[in-house]
């Protein structure tokens, strides 16, 4: 490192300034000149539909794909939502809506059956291109395709429709009827010759019809609501007379319920009673046959007894003793009706003289 001279940088020349002491204004065009050239290429496409042809940036909003056209062919190429780039002036550019719209079809006259002109004010049409089928569409149709499909087709269904019905049936009977007709017709024609348009729904409005006309059907009306009412009025009396009915039978039920049940329980204290009554009179029988029983058997043992008792020997003591236990005795010559065994009368004045000297 000894021998060399060490590093300095070059010296930066300082910013040139004019001459007369003003401000250079060079970076402020080239700022403005770019802010000019971003809004011709961004918004001005936006404005019309030459913008959209000069411009080289454009953007596809959601929900949407963009269809493109290179000297009026359209082209088989769609893209997705966001910013994208084209060649100005050769290639046109449209974005084409893929979800959910309603079409609205107004003023649709047409003649009933019975020739009365009646007028739709308006039928709204919920309908969806599909996105595969969105080049398909547009290379038949157009990007006016609806006008085809939606708006003329509902003038023709409804006037079809209303030349097979008369005005009672379109106004009134068949009239929550139009809408699923509208709708299978336009899908049967669609899903034939534009099988890309799905009909979600149809909500079709009440017509309006000739004030005359509209007249009647009001005085109609009122006499329907009228018989309505008295029906009405008759079903609730016949509610009323069948909800009494029923309180009468379940009220009768009941009181006919209740009499079984007093019934049931009056047989039941009475055979409660005449079984106690049975029990009494089996214990009395049994009772009183046991008496009977006992006594015969005991006036048996005593027959018995008696009968080995009648011995001579037996008898002349119950004689003695009954004439012992005679205070009066009577002696002499005449003893009226008296019978005296003076056999027994001897033995027994024997006995007690043996039982003195005994007791001596």
């Amino acid at each position: 490192m000894d021998g060399q001279q060490p590093y300095r940088p070059a010296a930066v020349p300082p910013p040139r300034r004019p001459a007369d002491g003003g401000v250079d204004y060079t970076a402020i065009f080239a700022a403005l000149f770019a802010l000019l050239a971003i809004a011709v290429v961004v918004i001005l496409p936006s404005l019309s539909i030459f913008g959209q042809n000069m411009s080289i940036l454009h953007q596809v909003p959601e929900g949407h794909v963009g269809v493109y056209w290179r000297g009026g062919a359209l082209l088989n190429v769609n893209t997705d939502p966001g910013f994208h780039l084209k060649l100005p002036l050769i290639t046109y550019f449209e974005p084409i809506q893929v979800t959910l719209q309603t079409d609205l079809v107004r003023n649709i006259p047409c003649g009933t059956k019975g020739g009365v002109m009646i007028n739709f004010a308006k039928i709204e049409v919920v309908n969806r291109l599909h996105k595969d089928y969105v080049y398909d569409t547009l290379r038949d149709y157009g990007v006016k395709y609806d006008d085809t499909w939606i708006y003329d087709k509902i003038h023709h269904e409804i006037n079809q429709f209303c030349s097979a019905h008369s005005l009672q049936q379109v106004y009134i009977d068949m009239f929550d009827q139009i809408d699923e007709k509208m709708k299978d017709a336009l899908q049967a024609d669609c899903t034939r010759y534009a099988p890309g348009i799905e009909i979600i729904s149809v909500r079709v409005t009440k017509p309006s019809i000739p004030e005359s006309v509209r007249r009647n059907f009001e005085q109609m009306e009122e006499e329907r609501t009228k018989v309505l009412i008295a029906e009405e009025k008759q079903r609730v009396s016949e509610k009323e007379a069948e909800t009494k009915k029923k309180i009468a039978i379940s009220e009768a039920e009941k009181n006919a319920y209740v009499s079984k049940i007093q019934m049931e329980q009056k047989l039941t204290e009475k055979d409660s009673l005449r079984k106690e009554a049975e029990i009494s009179n089996t214990m009395y029988l049994a009772r009183e046959k046991s008496l009977a029983d006992a006594d015969y058997y005991r006036t048996m043992k005593e027959a018995e007894a008696n009968k080995l008792k009648l011995t001579p020997e037996y008898l002349e003591l119950k004689f003695i003793e009954a004439i012992a236990n005679n205070s009066k005795i009577y002696f002499g010559n005449k003893i009226p009706n008296m019978v005296l065994d003076q056999r027994l009368l001897g033995n027994f004045l024997q006995d007690v003289v043996v039982k003195e000297n005994l007791e001596a």
